[in-house]
């Protein structure tokens, strides 16, 4: 029986290998088509920025180190723009938007090797000689390109798939978000279409690689992942989101380009697009599925532990251990916990907190029927948060936003809620995105908690916000990301509802409560799954025995975990320092405290690590003194 089991493993290895091999060399052709979708523009601006570089490297010509970091800044936001086409779409960049990412292995490892170089390009500057503003720019930097090149230690882009996100829902994702009002925006979404094949093949052996060397998700993660490709393969071309734009083309786009536009985004869809989908889908199935690893903490990969102590510092933006954030955790969730009993007494619940928590997921009272009613409500609440803003904001974004359903081909695999920041050279609003799917799950007491945070004073507040800085570089107002930072304010805004006028209810109020504790259990199932050797079953067991959230969001919660180690460490880790910061300059500054000014100084310089934050608003409480 083991010798079986032997010649079998070895015979599914050189299976794995041998289309390793074949899929190798598909992308090398077709890599081909991809450069050839890249526009003289763009071709010449990657041929640029060496010339760009050594310039700054050599410190000619500038009358400052501010200038001189400047330059640099410039260059690397013109470089990541251009080697990720995807965000300068999103972010409304010029010139990209008919090319997609290279993620073929040589391109990656050019990537590297460019991180390598920009590490070592900044270090020539002299940041004694910076201005007080400058060094904030020029720290924000380098610290992310040195966290870029320590992470290089480990292959995260091995696992370029999971149930969260990847070529089954991001490119779709990505041909809705184009802009469509002229005839060269289609002619753009038309060469994304044609060389979409392209970036599938990559992916897919991204996955045999990473297969070989016994690094994937883990393989209960991996359950709906095929079915998100099958959603993606449709009989009518024009059933497929990808082909969304070629429903109805704006009066600009003259009939006759139509109709030429329509025939060959059809033709991509029918001779590249689907057949790339099918060989995804077949591997997945046949190859990738039964043979993933199993255990599913990055703890059990190959130098996991440094891995995931990698993953955590960058989340956090602090140097605490697991085991301390683990422990950090537990004491959250009791004093939680203990806040949620009192709700309880004061309900007048007879009932212990089991009772009235099966009690929230079981009564139809707490659910809508019908989709529309629930993101109607959605809306009502994100309508009457707006209306407090100004009490507690000297300065508000300009940027709307909107509320919207996931779409249907996602909603299974995703989360609760969402935000998608906008963009106004896109002419793009902010969209809180609410799942629908599953009614029973989605209860009436989490809905005023979730909206806070995703919308206002949450996600579209700060990120609008930052992006509203016009003084600001575009690097760090357009690319930087603080996790801490930002998930970290939108749990804090969740806290903000009871002065504005919400939870006034106890069901309400229990349900801002169990979104904190959410946050707070993270910390411990995080950790405990990927350092201390948790079981996934043991992670659901503490979260539903701490939570009134039903047990399907709460099995997508820990799945969610398990792919993205050490993200859901950020939220808790920010809410909290932001809360202390604040009940800091209250104490310290008394009667002359204005929340007002607090908040304005805590987003005035965007997403920044909580350490520089303190600094920022320590600095400013004793000017005020």
């Amino acid at each position: 029986m083991i010798h079986q089991l032997r010649k079998t493993i070895k015979i599914q290895r050189l299976l794995v290998i041998q289309r390793l091999l074949a899929i190798q060399k598909i992308v090398i052709v077709l890599a081909v088509s991809l450069s050839a979708v890249m526009s003289a523009k763009s071709m010449a601006a990657l041929e640029d920025y060496q010339a760009r570089l050594d310039l700054v490297t050599a410190n000619k010509g500038f009358a400052s180190q501010d200038a001189r970091l400047v330059a640099f800044m410039d260059v690397v936001y013109d470089y990541q723009m251009t080697e990720f086409p995807e965000s300068a779409t999103w972010l409304g960049y010029p010139g990209q938007n008919s090319r997609w990412s290279d993620y073929s292995l040589a391109g990656i490892e050019k990537r590297k090797l460019d991180s390598r170089t920009l590490l070592k390009a900044i270090d020539s500057i002299e940041a004694e000689a910076l201005s007080v503003s400058a060094r904030l720019d020029f720290q924000l930097l380098h610290k992310d390109l040195s966290l870029d090149v320590a992470g290089q230690a480990f292959p995260d882009e091995l696992m370029p798939i999971n149930q969260m996100g990847g070529v089954q829902q991001d490119l779709a994702q990505m041909i809705t978000l184009m802009p469509a009002r002229k005839l060269a925006d289609y002619e753009d979404i038309v060469a994304r279409l044609e060389s979409a094949d392209v970036v599938i093949d990559q992916t897919l052996v991204l996955l045999a690689k990473g297969l070989e060397q016994s690094i994937t998700p883990p393989a209960v993660t991996l359950r709906n992942i095929p079915q998100q490709v099958a959603n993606q393969l449709f009989d009518k071309p024009m059933d497929s989101p990808l082909l969304s734009p070629f429903k109805q083309f704006p009066k600009a786009v003259p009939l006759v380009q139509q109709k030429r536009l329509k025939t060959r985004a059809i033709a991509a869809y029918e001779d590249r697009i689907a057949p790339a989908y099918q060989r995804l889908l077949t591997y997945l199935q046949d190859d990738y599925l039964p043979n993933a690893v199993q255990a599913v903490g990055i703890s059990n990969l190959a130098n996991g532990q440094a891995w995931y102590a990698h993953r955590a510092t960058r989340s956090t933006t602090t140097d605490l251990t697991a085991k301390q954030i683990h422990t950090l955790g537990l004491s959250e969730v009791a004093r939680i916990r203990a806040a949620m009993e009192q709700v309880i007494v004061d309900s007048g619940f007879d009932g212990d907190f089991d009772a009235f928590t099966e009690f929230l997921r079981r009564d139809p009272q707490f659910y809508y029927s019908n989709k529309e009613d629930l993101l109607r409500q959605y809306r009502d609440i994100a309508k009457r948060a707006d209306a407090e803003l100004p009490a507690l904001f000297g300065k508000l974004p300009r940027l709307p936003y909107g509320v919207k359903m996931i779409p249907s081909y996602a909603e299974k695999s995703q989360t609760t809620a969402y935000y998608q920041p906008g963009a106004h050279s896109m002419g793009r609003a902010g969209i809180f995105f609410a799942n629908t799917y599953a009614l029973n799950t989605r209860p009436k007491w989490e809905m005023e908690a979730l909206t806070l945070h995703e919308a206002m004073p949450g996600h579209h507040l700060q990120i609008s916000l930052a992006k509203e800085q016009g003084d600001m570089h575009p690097w760090r107002r357009d690319l930087y990301r603080i996790t801490a930072f930002v998930e970290g304010w939108g749990l804090y805004s969740e806290s903000l509802g009871e002065e504005m006028g919400f939870y006034k209810d106890p069901y309400s109020k229990f349900g801002q409560l169990t979104y904190e504790m959410w946050r707070a259990v993270r910390l411990v199932v995080d950790t405990g799954m990927h350092s201390l050797g948790w079981s996934r079953q043991r992670a659901i067991d503490f979260f539903i025995a701490n939570s009134a959230k039903s047990e399907h969001d709460i099995t997508v919660e820990i799945d969610r975990y398990i792919v993205w180690p050490g993200q859901a460490l950020a939220y808790k880790m920010g809410e909290l320092k932001i809360s202390e910061l604040r009940d800091y300059a209250t104490r310290e500054m008394g009667d002359d405290f204005d929340i007002r000014t607090f908040h304005d100084r805590v987003l005035e310089a965007g997403p920044i690590p909580l350490d520089i934050l303190e600094q920022r608003i320590k600095a400013w409480v004793a000017s005020a003194k």
